[in-house]
């Protein structure tokens, strides 16, 4: 995993409909060129734009028709419903083993303070809690969803190995951190001759490129995936909030209740390049926010969120999608240079 490692290129697999199939990073582990995002599934009264497993069920389906093999939840989404509608959904319309599913641990799932963090008590508990959720023996890629402060990096790291080595985890991967902390996780484990991380879930689109200073190079170096989250930036590359401040749909009108990431006025010169650009080329804006994500390097399965089948076939029509060198410096120009977000 260290070194010059490389990334091997895309690969068409025996039934794919549309999207390509890719190595995760240096692993032997093949995912869909598009993830799909489970966030939006399992009914959830803090969430209005969350959707049941019945309205879930056709969205995900029509995933699987256009090629997507990746699911990626996590153990915190909807209060572990999300859990359960993944893999109760897949298992009607997918094989196990055709799949990757892939969830994460960190945040709050049982009271107190054991219930939290990536202490080996909370790692250990977690996994067995989300494969029961899932009704899996195991997952595929299990994701630190963040980085814990108040925990060894050494505990942390032997305790993700052992629940490799104990057959509940095939693979792991980590999210949104700071470089530093990543190169320090990664020198542990490869020192310890424990599992490293083969995959980085972080934060990046054409609102917030930070990534680009350091994250980014570091896994091009050492061969491991990239897997972006929030490719469309909360759904403002889509065109879902407006320069005054309102919310086009349901979640783009739903009070957040973190900081406000997007909506800066150089945020809304990206989006309308974005927009002008689609309307020139007959697309949805997405596509082209999209379509501008896969073409960086290193770039694996953006993770992308659906709450509509219209979401699923704009999102496969992007990964045909190429975008001419001036369409790419037109959108990449306005942007300007803000705080690393590691929350």
């Amino acid at each position: 995993m260290c070194g010059s490692a490389r990334f091997r290129h895309d690969v068409s697999m025996p039934g794919e409909s549309t999207i390509a199939q890719l190595p995760l990073g240096a692993s032997g582990l093949f995912v869909s060129r598009l993830g799909l995002g489970m966030m939006s599934y399992g009914a959830d009264p803090k969430r209005a734009w969350a959707l049941d497993e019945d309205a879930a069920e056709p969205i995900i389906r029509r995933a699987i028709e256009a090629g997507f093999t990746f699911f990626d939840t996590a153990d915190m989404y909807s209060g572990g419903a999300s859990e359960v509608v993944t893999g109760r959904v897949l298992r009607k319309l997918i094989g196990r083993e055709e799949c990757v599913v892939a969830t994460k641990v960190y945040y709050q799932s049982t009271p107190g303070p054991n219930g939290r963090g990536l202490s080996r008590k909370h790692v250990l508990a977690a996994i067995d809690a989300s494969l029961n959720r899932l009704e899996m023996d195991y997952v595929d890629l299990y994701q630190v969803h963040r980085f814990d402060p108040d925990t060894p990096l050494e505990e942390t790291m032997q305790a993700l190995h052992d629940i490799v080595r104990a057959g509940k985890v095939r693979y792991l991967g980590a999210s949104t951190m700071r470089a530093w902390q990543f190169a320090k996780a990664q020198h542990i484990a490869i020192r310890n001759g424990w599992t490293p991380f083969v995959s980085m879930q972080n934060r990046y689109n054409l609102l917030y490129r930070e990534e680009e200073r350091e994250m980014i190079p570091q896994c091009l170096d050492q061969g491991v995936a990239i897997i972006p989250y929030s490719p469309l930036a909360q759904g403002y590359l889509a065109g879902t909030h407006t320069r005054d401040g309102e919310g086009q749909t349901v979640r783009a009108a739903t009070p957040r209740s973190g900081p406000t990431l997007y909506g800066r006025p150089v945020d809304f010169d990206i989006i309308d390049r974005v927009s002008g650009i689609a309307h020139a080329r007959g697309v949805a804006p997405a596509q082209i926010a999209l379509a501008w994500l896969l073409t960086k390097p290193g770039i694996t399965a953006p993770i992308i969120g659906a709450t509509s089948t219209q979401h699923i076939d704009d999102a496969a029509a992007a990964t045909r999608l190429e975008l001419t060198p001036a369409e790419t410096a037109a959108l990449e120009q306005p942007y300007q240079v803000r705080d690393v977000m590691v929350d």
